[in-house]
């Protein structure tokens, strides 16, 4: 699908914000707000995103990786640090 241009005005404040987020995040602003629209848009359609875990091992390391966060055990590591 073609993309086209799009201006908005928001706070200088959420600028600041979704521009750190997108990079922390390994993403665009563009994708971020692309993810939020689709969202909103699949269920104001009645439809929902489901998560696959058809694969019990990916079930597993899905549900593994959210305890881990939960629980605050996650150990994170700088960009520079995983692909440098």
């Amino acid at each position: 699908m073609a993309k086209t241009r799009l201006n908005i005005s928001i706070d200088q404040d959420l600028v600041d914000f979704i521009k750190i987020f997108a990079m922390e995040n390994r993403t665009s602003v563009a994708d971020i707000f692309t993810q939020y629209l689709l969202s909103i848009k699949r269920k104001a359609e009645g439809q929902t995103s489901e998560k696959i875990f058809s694969n019990p091992s990916f079930y597993e390391a899905m549900a593994e990786a959210q305890e881990k966060l939960r629980s605050g055990k996650s150990v994170w590591h700088t960009y520079k640090e995983v692909f440098e």
